[in-house]
C-alpha cells in the first residue's frame, strides 16, 4: 500500500483520487505519521447519493417568489415594529 505525504496527496489530489477509485488504496501521512486511508467507495455507499433534482415535479416555486415578503422583511430592516 502506498503512503504519500500531505504536501504530495495536495500536489497531487486528483490523480491519487482516481487511482483509489480504482481500488488502488493509499495512506497519507503527516509528518511520517500515518493519518488517513484512503480507499474508494462501495456500490452501497453511493446508493442515494443523487440529490440534484430528488423533488422534480412535487414543488412548485411561485412567479412572486423573488418579492415574497418584501414588504415586511424591509419593515424589519428598517426598525419598524408594525
Amino acid at each position: 500500500m502506498q503512503t504519500v505525504n500531505i504536501h504530495e496527496a495536495k500536489t497531487h489530489l486528483s490523480r491519487l483520487v482516481d487511482e483509489a477509485a480504482k481500488g488502488n488504496v493509499f495512506i497519507i501521512a503527516k509528518a511520517g505519521k500515518p493519518m488517513v486511508k484512503v480507499l474508494p467507495l462501495s456500490e452501497g455507499e453511493l446508493e442515494g447519493t443523487e440529490k440534484l433534482g430528488f423533488m422534480s415535479g412535487e414543488i412548485e416555486v411561485p412567479d412572486d417568489f423573488d418579492t415574497l415578503g418584501e414588504t415586511e422583511i424591509t419593515r424589519l430592516f428598517e426598525g419598524r415594529s408594525s
